[in-house]
């Protein structure tokens, strides 16, 4: 069995958090599929209601998708930022 450094060890963990950081994607996604979908429900139902619709849509999708881009800003500062060089 191979000894493994520490600096390795932190690596390795660094790339698993990473991982695991990037899942935070996976809800932005579907919430967003969501609202998307009772957004077209709704203009379907009020046409006329279309552009007060969409713009509340298109917000609430900016804010959930700030969840997905601080998991992902996570995982690239594990996988590019060194902590023992």
């Amino acid at each position: 069995m191979e000894n493994i450094s520490g600096q390795d060890f932190i690596y390795g963990m660094s790339a698993v958090g990473a991982g695991l950081a990037l899942i935070a994607g996976v809800g932005p996604g579907i919430g967003q599929g969501i609202a998307a979908g009772h957004a077209a429900a709704a203009v379907g139902r009020n046409p006329g209601a279309k552009s007060d619709i969409t713009s509340t849509m298109l917000l609430g999708q900016a804010v959930a998708e700030t969840t997905g881009l601080y998991g992902f800003v996570v995982a690239i500062i594990l996988m590019f930022v060194k902590p023992f060089k």
